[in-house]
């Protein structure tokens, strides 16, 4: 049973995005509401409706990870909406209606720490509009109707990075140092700090922003120095508590993570609980044929190290290996993200095999699957992971090896400590180049440098490993400037042409391919080829879902997401993002 269910008190406070002066006069006002901790406290719950939502924290739609629809931003198929698409400003106002009335409590310490609650709020709100649009205007009070703001030109990237940095240092400074699961800390306003400076030094280095008085090597340095403090100071920890061979699936199915083993790991979480009725969608969606049949690249798969660190692809041969044989003794970690033979559901000691009528390429994940009572639709009630200390620790790594500055104390107090969770050999500095990962056929990187070239090459690699279908990918792509990776070809199994197979090596045959006539089988999943799935080479091949639509990317313009059309007509002052 959860032991925890944080009620939030929206509903009765009446407080998404309306003027508390409208409340009935005999009831609490604006003018009274915030002079006590309960006001704030019940006014702040509100905010963390505002994290990012169940289906984008276990789902992703990128080059690692993909579905059957095909991602409308790899395709070029982005147009300028009227409306909407993500230039929306509502929850900004809540927050500034708290920093504006909190000096109505006399408490300083309560009225700071609540403050403190607000700003971590606006800078992650900020953080993600400069990611989608790159300049915003920033507004840092309740706007009124006749408020000049409300006509506002976009601000510089620089006005606001350097503002969201001025709210995180606010909420580290004041925010409780006491480490928790569902609520926002000291320690939570360092990972985010962690995050936004990573994203920013790289992506000013790699897109070229040279232009600002914060440099990339400034937010690149910023980025180690707080990853560094919280890894010194912060008391969180890598979850190392079960066998390599499930310590990190752990983190993903634990259903109620606050006084479990793997809390040490978890800087901030959603709290679910099905006895509340606040639940996902996870088991549903990786289980069934009707949410999209999502499944991991053959090119993430083929990124996973061999057990004893030796890379995969160096093997004579990977390229036309089949799945039994392609994921034996390979990083532990792949077999607790996708379905391997000896996998069985939580729940139940049957093993099962992958089963490509639910996924689109065959790599079946599995790292947020509960237990078989859950798979009903909407029924999964895990706790999901927002913020957890491993991030952190990569951050710190890929900003050192940017700087050119890393050395083997640091990889060994970031990537080796995640590498020793599950029994992998130790990362080192002498790493030579792998090629696979900027070879053009498999998407690898095209835009790397730096003296480090290796070590970034390998860092990123880790990173992929470690964060995958946590929601990094598709902005690690975009603040490395490797959007053109979505032109390439996306790849599932392979299979040397039509027949049954056995897919966890039981001997038992849980796949049959076919084309022509359709022989007997007693296979579990029947294909039709070239209708139900499509190879690379025709009668034989990687499965390519997408092989008659490649992706499309323009350099010039698709970083950005453009302005809705309407804006323009409601504020002269805008401009439209370049190119759109």
């Amino acid at each position: 049973m959860k032991k925890t269910i944080y009620i939030i008190m929206a509903a009765a406070l009446a407080v998404t995005s309306c003027d508390l002066t409208r409340l009935p006069q005999d009831k609490l006002t604006e003018d009274t509401f915030f002079e006590s901790e309960a006001g704030l406290q019940a006014f702040s719950n509100a905010f963390y409706n505002d994290l990012p939502g169940a289906a984008s924290l276990y789902t992703e739609d990128v080059d690692n990870y993909f579905q059957m629809t095909q991602l409308l931003e790899a395709r070029g198929k982005r147009t300028v909406p009227a409306s909407g698409n993500g230039w929306t400003w509502t929850t900004l106002r809540d927050y500034n209606t708290l920093i504006d009335n909190a000096d109505q409590c006399t408490d300083s310490e309560v009225r700071n720490r609540y403050v403190a609650v607000a700003r971590f709020f606006r800078a992650q709100f900020y953080f993600d509009k400069v990611k989608r649009f790159g300049d915003v205007p920033w507004i840092d009070h309740q706007l009124g109707s006749s408020d000049p703001l409300l006509y506002a030109a976009r601000d510089s990237r620089e006005l606001v990075m350097q503002n969201i940095i001025e709210d995180l240092d606010y909420a580290i400074a004041n925010l409780p140092k006491t480490r928790t699961v569902y609520t926002v800390n000291k320690w939570t306003a360092m990972a985010l700090k962690s995050r936004v400076c990573l994203f920013e030094g790289t992506f000013r280095k790699y897109h070229g922003l040279n232009q600002y008085e914060h440099d990339a090597d400034w937010y690149l340095k910023t980025c180690a120095e707080a990853s560094k403090e919280f890894i010194n100071n912060s008391g969180y920890s890598i979850y190392d508590g079960a066998q390599a061979d499930s310590s990190y699936i752990k983190l993903f199915t634990t259903n109620t993570i606050q006084g479990s083993d793997v809390e040490k790991e978890i800087i901030l979480a959603r709290n679910y609980n099905a006895e509340y009725s606040v639940t996902h969608n996870s088991n549903y969606t990786f289980t069934t044929m009707s949410m999209g049949k999502y499944g991991m690249s053959r090119k993430a798969v083929a990124s996973y190290l061999m057990k004893d660190g030796s890379r995969f692809t160096d093997k004579p041969g990977w390229e036309t290996m089949t799945f039994v044989d392609e994921v034996k003794d390979r990083d532990p970690r792949l077999a607790q993200s996708i379905r391997t033979p000896g996998y069985s559901r939580i729940g139940d000691k049957t093993p099962v095999a992958p089963n490509l009528a639910q996924s689109i390429t065959g790599y079946q994940p599995i790292k947020y699957v509960g237990s078989v009572s859950q798979d009903a639709y909407n029924m999964a009630d895990n706790d999901l992971i927002l913020f957890r200390a491993a991030e952190v620790l990569l951050n710190y790594a890929e900003a050192k090896a940017e700087l050119g500055t890393i050395d083997q104390d640091d990889l060994d107090k970031s990537v080796n400590k995640l590498r020793a969770r599950v029994g992998m050999p130790k990362l080192t500095t002498d790493v030579t180049e792998d090629h696979f990962l900027t070879d053009l056929k498999w998407g690898g990187y095209q835009n790397v440098s730096g003296s480090t070239r290796a070590l970034i090459l390998e860092i990123r690699r880790e990173r992929m490993v470690e964060l995958n279908q946590e929601g990094f990918r598709y902005y690690d792509l975009m603040r490395w400037k490797e959007g053109k990776i979505f032109e390439q070809q996306m790849y599932g199994m392979y299979f040397p042409g039509v027949g049954e197979y056995d897919l966890d090596g039981d001997g038992k045959m849980d796949l049959l391919l076919w084309s022509g006539t359709k022989p007997s089988s007693a296979a579990t999943v029947v294909l039709e080829l070239d209708k139900d799935v499509i190879l690379s080479q025709g009668d034989k091949g990687m499965i390519n879902p997408f092989k008659d639509s490649p992706g499309s990317w323009d350099e010039s313009k698709d970083y950005l997401y453009p302005i809705p059309i309407n804006e323009f007509s409601l504020n002269d002052n805008l401009e439209q993002n370049p190119g759109w």
